[in-house]
């Protein structure tokens, strides 16, 4: 387990990734449900006629060892936690 950078001609963003021969060579597979890893940044424009959904299937990435997250990711990370906090209350008298 390991982060590597993912780039496509559309953008780029680094996840946590584990190699494995379980998945065909030349093959990759995120999941695009959490907004942290930035992966719609690596999908085309282009979108399926009948479910508008990203060609997901068709993008050409790359995929390279990575010192950690995108610039766009520590950013998002730091507003989460922010907006996580709970206030203090003040104490009623």
């Amino acid at each position: 387990l390991g982060v590597v950078r993912m780039a496509s001609r559309s953008g780029e963003t680094t996840l946590r990734a584990l190699i494995t021969d379980r998945v065909s060579p030349g093959v990759v597979y995120t999941t695009f449900h959490h907004p942290d890893t930035q992966a719609n940044v690596i999908t085309t424009d282009f979108s399926d006629w009948a479910t508008n959904c990203p060609e997901y299937k068709v993008t050409a990435v790359q995929v390279a060892p990575s010192n950690g997250p995108t610039e766009w990711q520590r950013d998002y990370n730091e507003q989460a936690k922010q907006s996580r906090r709970i206030a203090p209350l003040e104490a009623a008298e």
